[in-house]
């Protein structure tokens, strides 16, 4: 079984969505907060707008549709999670088998040295952070527009695409490209695809089954299920 997962999983932890009537895209420009550019222009703005997600996210809780998914890879030894979250709510919630295509708000780097480091603290003592080492202003390890995705991470993701049996997408839009490829290409190579939303995406058409409505409540009910099934 492997699960990709968007941003529609932690809405309900009350970690904001970034598209749609009420998502950060709307509020803010992309181009001004999360491109390469945008943090060589101004990189205590990029921080300071990067800080205040970290703490809203350290508030959050991982929901019953994340502890659902740690659940899983429990009893299913080929269970894989691909997210594109850059939130860390699945490793909170039990999830070790993780595929971060989008990296993780919770890690730094170094521009110039190219070390990664985990930093959780909350608020940083520093806007914006430097490299202890080298005195380099850190980024937050995630991909930024215009960026490509971790190398490794694609491969792995595409892989297990090729691989599934069952194939739930779980709270994405389906339009951030090339995470939408891959349930697609686990179609094409005969996977069961299952879809948890609050409405359809460009991906329901390939969906063999589809659950409307708060996936805290869908994805347990159907994990249930799949359990009595098997």
């Amino acid at each position: 079984m492997v699960v990709l997962t968007g941003a529609g999983i932690s809405a309900e932890s009350g970690v904001p969505t970034f598209r749609g009537p009420d998502g950060l895209w709307g509020r803010y420009r992309p181009e001004e907060l999360a491109t390469p550019e945008a943090f060589a222009r101004n990189p205590l703005r990029v921080w300071e707008w990067y800080a205040w997600r970290r703490e809203l996210i350290a508030r959050a809780e991982p929901n019953p549709a994340h502890q659902t998914l740690a659940e899983m890879e429990a009893a299913l030894p080929g269970f894989l999670l691909i997210t594109q979250n850059v939130d860390g709510l699945h490793q909170r919630a039990g999830n070790r088998r993780v595929v971060e295509l989008h990296g993780n708000l919770w890690r730094v780097r170094c521009p110039r040295e190219r070390q990664v480091w985990e930093d959780h603290r909350v608020p940083l003592p520093e806007l914006p952070p430097r490299c202890p080492t080298c005195g380099a202003f850190l980024r937050p390890d995630v991909v930024w527009f215009g960026e490509p995705l971790p190398p490794e991470e694609w491969q792995h993701a595409m892989e297990a695409a090729r691989e599934a049996e069952i194939f739930l997408v779980i709270g994405t839009s389906g339009i951030v490209e090339p995470a939408a490829s891959l349930p697609r290409l686990a179609r094409v190579h005969g996977a069961y695809l299952v879809e948890f939303n609050l409405e359809d995406t460009p991906l329901t058409p390939l969906m063999d089954e589809i659950w409307r409505g708060p996936v805290s409540e869908t994805l347990p009910r159907w994990w249930a299920r799949f359990q009595r099934g098997k």
